[in-house]
């Protein structure tokens, strides 16, 4: 019987924290009409969708941290976040479909890309629901020690207002240094402390 994996990551463009991905095989029993790209579903209604797939399904979770971010890049880091949710799952898939135009090297698994693969095939859709809900209830953990950067509000995007706060309270060891706003707000700290 073959098995496909849906694959999405989530976070390529937050200013802060790791970068999260999901690869999910369901089940073929599961009710399907809600599983859609997880960007058309509200906060609440995504945390009970992605416990329904987690119940339902195969799945597993596979993170790159900041520090692995600043170091190869975020779409490197966003490719071994794919391949670690991957390698994780303990039923190995038939085929994976990736969200998007790269797919994750290294891995055994054949893999098919698809833009905008989350809007279009219900197994990556999941995948994306999964990944968003773990990323942003992390990100709501972590803004618990830095309250002042609103993260259970914009789970590290780039918001105004948390341009806002980075510039009155710096940057914290869990922003993207190689990302263009908070490299500038280090170049600019830098130059005025000369």
């Amino acid at each position: 019987m073959i098995k496909i994996a849906g694959v999405d990551e989530v976070g390529r463009g937050c200013l802060a924290g790791p970068v999260f991905a999901a690869a999910v095989i369901l089940n073929n029993k599961i009710i399907r009409k809600n599983i859609k790209d997880s960007k058309k579903i509200s906060f609440k209604k995504r945390i009970l969708i992605s416990e329904y797939i987690k119940k339902n399904s195969i799945f597993a979770i596979g993170m790159a941290s900041v520090e692995e971010i600043n170091k190869i890049n975020i779409l490197n880091a966003s490719l071994l976040s794919m391949k670690r949710a991957l390698d994780k799952l303990k039923t190995k898939p038939s085929f994976a479909y990736i969200d998007g135009p790269f797919a994750p090297k290294n891995t055994k698994i054949k893999c098919k890309t698809f833009i905008k693969g989350d809007d279009r095939i219900v197994c990556i859709a999941a995948a994306s629901i999964i990944a968003k809900t773990t990323r942003d209830l992390f990100m709501i953990e972590l803004g618990k020690k830095y309250p002042e950067y609103k993260w259970s509000k914009n789970f590290g995007y780039g918001t105004e207002e948390h341009l806002k706060k980075l510039r009155k309270y710096g940057v914290t060891k869990h922003h993207r240094k190689t990302f263009r706003p908070i490299h500038n707000i280090l170049m600019n700290d830098a130059r005025e402390t000369q």
